[in-house]
């Protein structure tokens, strides 16, 4: 598992270099030319919603992320304050695509399910107050593509 998430760690750091800053994505030799589109997405939790967000995520969005194509490779929380452990939720679905990404987004936030599962979720407040996103390729080396 630590092999895997320095691999798509390493990966992430290939996508945000400043290149990125301009749209002028330089892509590194060492992408696997049959990598999966990766993303890594990270939600920080408003005050005290971060179980109330795990639990969306439980009973809801991921049998609504494999209804549209997305497959989910694990769910992490920190494990430190410091880290975010309060407030963290990181997570990695695997794409066809950049392009079945899109599609699938889409589709996902069309989904009469969804706008009614984050409604009754947030009922109380919103469960999030940033989400981040990179997309990723895999690495030549990575045991994972």
């Amino acid at each position: 598992m630590k092999t895997f998430l320095t691999a798509v760690l390493f990966a992430a750091t290939v996508f945000t270099s400043s290149a990125a800053e301009t749209n002028a994505v330089t892509l590194s030799p060492s992408i696997a030319k049959d990598s999966r589109c990766f993303e890594l997405r990270t939600y920080y939790a408003a005050p005290g919603k971060l179980e109330a967000l795990n639990a969306r995520f439980r009973d809801y969005t991921c049998a609504l992320f494999r209804k549209h194509g997305m497959e989910i490779v694990g769910f992490w929380i920190p494990t430190s304050r410091e880290q975010g452990a309060e407030n963290k939720l990181i997570y990695v679905l695997a794409h066809k695509s950049r392009e079945a990404a899109k599609q699938s987004w889409k589709d996902f936030g069309s989904d009469p399910d969804w706008k009614k599962a984050r409604t009754e979720s947030e009922v109380n407040g919103k469960l999030t107050e940033k989400v981040e996103s990179v997309f990723m390729a895999a690495t030549d080396y990575s045991p994972v593509k």
